[in-house]
């Protein structure tokens, strides 16, 4: 067996335009956290009670959550305001906003330093935007600026390699940042495919994998950039996931409007299962082997439960 689908979770529904986007799970609470773009929200949703619990408001144009499970802190990137906001988990969260660059994105957490990597978009109007930031947690201010070379996705924290890695759009590579000393880029790795999108990361066997535009699943080398393996989507994907205990791999499809599963090691496609169009983001509670899709027509999660064994 695969994804079996629980239950749906009613959602608010949309205030203005953009839909869900980058969500994360409290492992220890079992609460998923994702932005709702639309409603300027992050949607707080109870997994093991399957409920809606209540929204975070005021995060401008939010893109993105990424929650932290040991300090029980969730991040958020503000597109509309330029900010990331710092949130403690309770059931009376309170919002602190850093500055940081224009139009930020991905986030990824360094947890012995306490410093996150905000990734941003920028504007190709103007000179020097395409950055990342370095934002000290523990003093709540932006410390750090570095140039990249083009739009940023998604990025995730490499604790052995002790660097964050970014996936750029344009031109198609990961950029790889040393967490200990980020002034410069340590090294540029090439993506063999365009647009690289969703990245997580299999720390244990050195492996990144990067869901690209171009329909394309990639593994590199985390060390040397080497392709490892590729694979066909079933369309320009989004967010993905990694399943280290199952050995699968989750990638969310918004068009058209499904979840690509593959096992880790083969890169085989395992099976597809039907979302809803235009859903391309999900979230993953690893602890409970669930997976969520946020699906924007309909103002719900989908629930799902992976009942795989191991290796099979």
């Amino acid at each position: 067996m695969g994804l079996e689908r629980l239950t749906f979770i009613d959602l608010p529904a949309h205030e203005g335009d953009g839909g869900f986007d980058h969500a994360g799970v409290h492992g220890a609470t079992g609460h998923c956290y994702v932005a709702h773009t639309a409603n300027d929200a992050v949607d707080v949703i109870d997994l093991t009670a399957a409920r809606y619990v209540g929204s975070i408001t005021g995060l401008a144009a939010v893109a993105g959550a990424l929650v932290d499970d040991a300090s029980g802190l969730v991040f958020t990137s503000n597109r509309g305001e330029n900010t990331v906001g710092i949130i403690e988990v309770g059931s009376t969260p309170v919002v602190t906003k850093v500055e940081v660059g224009l139009r930020p994105n991905g986030l990824a957490y360094d947890p012995g330093r306490r410093r996150l990597l905000v990734a941003h978009v920028g504007d190709p109007a103007i000179a020097g935007s395409r950055t990342v930031s370095i934002v000290d947690v523990e003093s709540r201010r932006r410390v750090l600026d570095v140039p990249v070379p083009g739009r940023t996705r998604w990025t995730v924290f490499d604790p052995q390699a002790d660097a964050f890695h970014v996936n750029i759009a344009d031109p198609a590579q990961i950029v790889v940042v040393d967490a200990g000393n980020p002034v410069a880029l340590r090294r540029h790795v090439d993506v063999p495919h365009a647009g690289p999108h969703g990245l997580d990361i299999d720390v244990a066997q050195r492996r990144i994998i990067s869901a690209c535009d171009a329909g394309v699943l990639v593994a590199l080398h985390a060390d040397t950039g080497a392709v490892l393996h590729t694979a066909p989507l079933s369309g320009a994907p989004d967010v993905i996931f990694l399943n280290r205990a199952l050995r699968r791999v989750y990638v969310a499809i918004a068009d058209p409007g499904v979840i690509d599963v593959f096992d880790s090691s083969s890169f085989k496609r395992l099976e597809t299962v039907t979302t809803e169009p235009g859903a391309h983001t999900i979230a993953f509670d690893e602890r409970r082997n669930m997976v969520c899709a946020f699906l924007p027509e309909s103002h719900r999660a989908a629930l799902y439960v992976d009942r795989a064994s191991a290796g099979g």
